[in-house]
């Protein structure tokens, strides 16, 4: 099926082909005017035929009707640069290629003139000067409009982020060479005409170039076609006005925001619309045309009073694995009053139109957290030169990282000279805590190997503790902006915290609750076990104390989990 946004984007793409095709044979011009004129043959025979014009003409009419009816939809024309700068550009090009258009196709059809390049090159670089500066605006125009377009389509894709070095240097040179081919052939015909000015009839003759009353008529026809435009975009603008005055008089419908926000808009106004007339920060990457999802809303009550969703906007809701209650605000429609919550941030990007787990969006889930700090690093820190400093803790954190990630767990964030890491989100608790425990004896030895590695700039070998426990937590992307990142909250996150904190009064490098040791399948006989009091909880905690973690070879998981942890190269 035919849906009105793949007929728009189909439309577009056209004459972006066509477009880019021209350029292509405008930057034949650097190598000779001869390459330009056969290079046109071949661009004439795939865009002058029966399919060619067909495609071409009508994906030209279908995207000026699609520019129209954004405006008459529109409910205020307030926009981002971004949609004001493609929609000025898009009304722009037709009346800066009309001129352009009548004096090549529409010539030929009328009074068979042969627009070689030869003869146009002529007639806007030679005579009038100043058709040849309308033509290069009219060419960027063109090109800055179908580029934002582009943009506003592919930037959803998950591998554009990825290209777009590659795509920016395409949209720089494709234009700049056509430009510069186009100039270079100008100055090849003005040459020519300079040599020897009886060339001119011969190519008025050879091209059957139009007379003077035929130029006439087309001058009046351009004057036509673009007090027609005009018309057009007047027109629209005041049957949009006219709708606005009707849907006023229809009633209102009420919409309630978080916070006790409510506002009232006319029947027939989407979610978004109905943000943006009121001034309410609302998510929308693509401008309210149903494709990043970023604008979507929980429907906080019954959803029979919504109209259903269509089938373009049950295609993004499923992408991105959207609950039942969950729409788009640029599509729905409320007839009756609602109450909504935005799902996403205001400022939210691209990536945030892609399917996330459910771990990502924000769940409850059993997990194993790590802590781990080091020992009196205020006073080595006092001691030494900020760089050095620096230094050191760059190749802790890479050490203490790896042994990490090597066990499966996630880091989670670097708090000072401390760590925080989580294990388990993409598997299961006792999955977790058997490579939380991993990941602690892999700590241990790989502490060992750098403090043998910087034995020359340390003043004393560096110490740690580290605390693990597991149980409920809520997981999810938390943050703002680029600091966005997957983190853990809850009781379980502060007792592994302090767990840590316990190793000091311990004088243990490593402390594991009865939990995590019952879940990690840990071999508890001989080991020291203790009771503690855990600020925040009612009950005392046992736990299990280590001198030193690598004490933990082959005391935990079952024979798959058994690996042993090589300190990285350093």
């Amino acid at each position: 099926m035919i849906t009105k946004r793949r007929l728009r984007l189909g439309s577009g793409l056209i004459l972006f082909v066509f477009v880019l095709t021209h350029l292509t044979n405008h930057a034949l011009g650097l190598i000779s005017l001869e390459a330009m004129e056969a290079g046109q043959h071949y661009f004439l025979l795939a865009w002058r035929n029966p399919v060619g014009t067909t495609l071409f003409l009508g994906a030209l009419l279908v995207h000026m009707m699609f520019a129209l009816h954004s405006v008459y939809t529109r409910r205020r024309l307030k926009m981002s640069i971004g949609e004001a700068l493609q929609l000025i550009l898009g009304f722009a090009a037709p009346v800066l290629l009309v001129s352009h258009i009548l004096g090549t196709r529409a010539a030929m059809q009328s009074f068979g003139t042969t627009d070689t390049y030869t003869y146009v090159l002529m007639a806007i670089w030679v005579d009038n000067p100043m058709s040849g500066i309308r033509q290069t605006a009219a060419t960027l125009v063109v090109w800055v409009h179908a580029c934002i377009g582009i943009y506003y389509w592919l930037r959803l894709k998950p591998w554009f982020a990825r290209s777009l070095p590659w795509l920016y240097g395409l949209a720089l040179l494709v234009p700049v060479l056509g430009l510069l081919g186009f100039a270079a052939a100008g100055r090849t015909v003005g040459r020519i005409l300079a040599d020897d000015p009886g060339i001119r009839l011969d190519i008025q003759i050879d091209t059957n170039a139009p007379t003077a009353e035929q130029i006439e008529f087309l001058h009046l026809l351009e004057a036509q076609i673009l007090l027609g435009l005009a018309a057009l975009l007047l027109l629209t603008l005041f049957a949009r006005g006219i709708r606005l005055h009707l849907e006023r008089r229809r009633g209102i419908v009420r919409i309630r925001y978080p916070e006790g926000r409510n506002i009232s808009v006319p029947p027939g106004t989407t979610i978004l619309e109905a943000s943006q007339l009121n001034d309410i920060p609302h998510a929308s990457v693509c401008g309210g045309r149903g494709r990043c999802s970023t604008c979507r809303v929980r429907v906080n009550g019954p959803l029979d009073n919504l109209p259903p969703p269509d089938e373009s906007e049950l295609k993004v809701l499923h992408r991105v694995g959207a609950a039942p209650d969950v729409r788009l605000a640029c599509q729905t429609r409320p007839t009756e009053d609602i109450s909504v919550t935005p799902l996403l941030p205001p400022n939210a990007g691209p990536r945030d139109g892609f399917a996330k787990s459910a771990a990502m969006q924000g769940q409850e889930q059993e997990i194993a957290i790590l802590f781990a700090d080091i020992r009196g690093f205020t006073s080595f820190s006092e001691q030494k030169l900020p760089y050095d400093v620096v230094f050191v803790l760059n190749r802790y954190f890479r050490s203490m990282g790896e042994a990490i990630e090597q066990a499966g767990g996630r880091v989670d964030k670097f708090i000072g000279d401390g760590i925080m890491a989580l294990f388990g989100v993409d598997a299961n608790a006792a999955d977790g805590a058997t490579s939380a425990l991993l990941a602690a004896q892999g700590m241990s030895a790989q502490l060992d190997e750098l403090n043998r590695l910087l034995e020359a700039d340390l003043p004393s070998p560096l110490r740690i503790g580290i605390g693990i426990h597991v149980g409920p937590a809520i997981v999810g992307e938390m943050g703002y902006g680029p600091a966005i990142s997957v983190t853990a909250i809850g009781d379980t996150v502060n007792t592994a915290a302090r767990l840590e904190a316990k190793t000091k009064d311990f004088g243990a490098q490593l402390i594991v609750s009865e939990q995590l040791a019952a879940l990690g399948q840990l071999e508890t006989a001989g080991l020291r076990s203790e009771e503690i009091e855990v600020r925040g909880r009612r009950e005392p905690m046992s736990i299990y104390v280590f001198d030193d973690a690598k004490e933990l070879d082959g005391r935990f998981g079952d024979s798959r989990k058994k690996r042993e942890t090589q300190p990285a190269s350093a």
